[in-house]
């Protein structure tokens, strides 16, 4: 990292300190609540999906050996006074339906948007902000949907479904993982380690953070690259696509591609397209072991 990075670094942790400072003074009435639940699907002999709409705090999704979901979250609530905060209690509830094998988990209020014109969500001041920071415990083979916006990351371990993780002010960590899928973020990095190579397409995307992928030996897939204020670097021997030349250097062991625009290189016999996209990051292909 250069020091200009560095220094554009360290003036955006002092400006996120000063914004919690500002808030803090702002919202003085607090109160958490634990939430547990466990949710069935209609035939556990499948595998299932699970969808998590969030918009402030974490999601963490575990794999386990299990036919069920175990839910837990942390709500907290903090407001201006003590009536917001009440307000806040009765207006943002925690929505869970289940149809068949899918269970979808929604956090509602009235910032959410139910009319055709609204973008999906309604910024303003209701006084009072509710956080919630999940935890769940799932079946391996589950697929997964988990969108947050604010304030928190999106971390899933041991999970061989398929994914599509969406977060915004926040890094999105996949370990261990064994399906295929997209995992988007605006600011933060994002990162994922695959015990089985995907045999789909896949999708990583972020503006502000480094994109990091790690596969096993015996990786066969077709990459699409793009960074601007990065490079791209692979641990895996590679050649450019049919009719896509490809500019590329050694450094240290490492093939860097060039910057600037997508750069379309094979690993092994080609397979499943990987795209990997970030504006102010570096892109690392790395192999496992």
């Amino acid at each position: 990292m250069t020091k200009r990075w560095i220094l554009l670094a360290a003036g955006a942790l002092v400006l996120a300190a000063a914004a919690q400072e500002a808030k803090d003074a702002v919202y003085k009435f607090q109160e958490k609540e634990d939430i547990r639940n466990v949710l069935g699907f209609q035939d556990p002999g499948r595998p299932g999906s699970l969808t998590v709409d969030n918009l402030f705090g974490t999601i963490e999704v575990q794999g386990a050996d299990r036919t069920d979901i175990e839910l837990t979250a942390v709500r907290t609530i903090r407001a201006k006074n003590p009536e917001k905060l009440g307000r806040g209690k009765a207006e943002v509830v925690l929505d869970i339906k289940t149809a068949g094998n899918d269970i979808d988990v929604y956090v509602d209020g009235p910032f959410r948007c139910q009319v055709q014109d609204c973008p999906g969500i309604r910024w303003r001041d209701w006084g009072y902000e509710v956080r919630y920071d999940f935890v769940l415990k799932v079946p391996r083979k589950t697929a997964v949907n988990l969108k947050t916006v604010n304030e928190g990351r999106v971390v899933v371990r041991n999970v061989e479904g398929d994914f599509d993780i969406r977060n915004v002010n926040g890094e999105i960590i996949l370990e261990t993982m064994a399906g295929a899928g997209a995992a988007h973020t605006v600011n933060g990095e994002v990162r994922a380690a695959f015990v089985r190579n995907p045999a789909a397409a896949c999708s990583f995307r972020t503006v502000n953070g480094d994109v990091t992928l790690a596969f096993q030996g015996g990786l066969g897939a077709d990459f699409r690259l793009k960074t601007m204020h990065g490079g791209a670097y692979s641990d895996f021997a590679t050649t450019a696509l049919p009719g896509e030349p490809v500019k590329k250097e050694t450094i240290d062991g490492k093939t860097v591609f060039k910057r600037g625009g997508f750069t379309g290189v094979r690993v092994g016999k080609g397979g499943p397209e990987i795209r990997c996209d970030t504006l102010n990051g570096d892109i690392f292909i790395k192999k496992n072991g």
